[in-house]
């Protein structure tokens, strides 16, 4: 598949080959959905944290004689029935980490560059560089490149060359910067645009081709 490659003004300079082993993947939408769902769920902290009859403090003390009252029979003020009582299968700190083998996690993500590169979502850059660190030249280069919708912003590496791009996207609400080699399934289904420059695609095929 051959795309067009454009300058930081939105203009044509010249063609690149996308490989087609990561660009033309069968897309498996079974696959993306599972590699999206543990990424979610690897993100949660699951420190979520309550207290048992037994954990809050108090209730030592029978509140009265067990008959005789009238009253129904009670073994303590801490349970779960009272106001300011323990909670009942209350949930605790856990992991909610899920596995995927590695080869079916790169597969997801190759399903997810070709449907991008199947809608024209993939907008290839010969040079990612800024005349100066300013976020309005930064939204209309990203304006000229990818049109409206949001826009990820893929870099070859975080090395100084592209701090003044990093910089001039981080107040961009629609656009976000991330390493080629950090390229996850949550950002791929995220945003709408994927801009990179022809040096990314080196990076990306280090991994998945």
């Amino acid at each position: 598949m051959e795309v067009d490659v454009f300058n930081m003004k939105g203009k044509k300079v010249s063609k690149a080959e996308l490989p087609a082993a990561i660009f033309e993947a069968p897309v498996k939408v079974d696959l993306m959905h599972q590699a999206y769902v543990r990424q979610m769920a690897n993100s949660r902290l699951g420190t979520h944290s309550t207290k048992g009859r037994s954990e809050v403090s108090g209730g030592g003390r029978k509140p009265w004689r067990q008959k005789g009252t009238g009253r129904a029979r009670q073994g303590s003020i801490r349970a779960a029935q009272w106001v300011g009582g323990g909670k009942i299968f209350t949930p605790k700190p856990r992991s909610y980490d899920k596995a995927m083998p590695k080869k079916m996690r790169r597969a997801a993500l190759r399903s997810a560059l070709s449907v991008k590169a199947s809608e024209g979502a993939i907008v290839l850059v010969d040079e990612f560089k800024l005349d100066e660190a300013k976020t309005q030249k930064m939204a209309e280069s990203l304006q000229a490149l990818a049109g409206e919708g949001n826009v990820l912003v893929l870099i070859p590496a975080n090395g100084p060359e592209y701090a003044d791009v990093k910089r001039a996207c981080a107040n961009l609400s629609d656009a976000k910067t991330l390493n080629a080699s950090y390229l996850n399934i949550r950002d791929l289904l995220g945003y709408k645009n994927v801009v990179m420059p022809v040096a990314a695609l080196d990076v990306i095929a280090s991994y998945l081709g």
